[in-house]
């Protein structure tokens, strides 16, 4: 069963850290590449982050950049995104997801519909 579940989520207080993981299994992460979205309520679904399939490319919302860092680690087949300074807009449902390796370039705003394999989210809330 292709699957990947996403962990790590919870309630901080403004300026606080998370780190969330996203892991795959059934199938390998290494050759795709990866995204993380979140949705909050009443708001449409928005990219985060991505990290290339061939170098490791890195790609952020302006949004979360300097903030965020998304990682991976194909030993354990999982991603990662660690959340730091975290402010009260961030709050949001958390999504990773892995599509082929064209998702995550320079353009990898226009490709946040080509995913293929999503997760089931992971909450964070952001509040003092």
């Amino acid at each position: 069963q292709l699957q990947l579940v996403e962990s790590g989520g919870g309630l901080v207080q403004p300026g606080g850290s998370l780190r969330l993981s996203c892991a795959a299994s059934g199938f390998t992460l290494d050759y795709r590449g990866i995204g993380w979205f979140r949705q909050a309520p009443g708001k449409e679904r928005e990219g985060v982050s991505c990290i290339s399939r061939a170098d490791d490319n890195t790609y952020y919302a302006d949004s979360v950049k300097g903030r965020f860092t998304i990682s991976r680690d194909n030993a354990k087949n999982t991603v990662y995104l660690q959340m730091s300074s975290l402010k009260t807009e961030d709050t949001a449902n958390y999504y990773c997801a892995a599509g082929p390796a064209y998702v995550c370039g320079p353009s990898w705003l226009t490709f946040l519909n080509d995913y293929h394999y999503w997760g089931q989210g992971t909450q964070v809330t952001v509040s003092s």
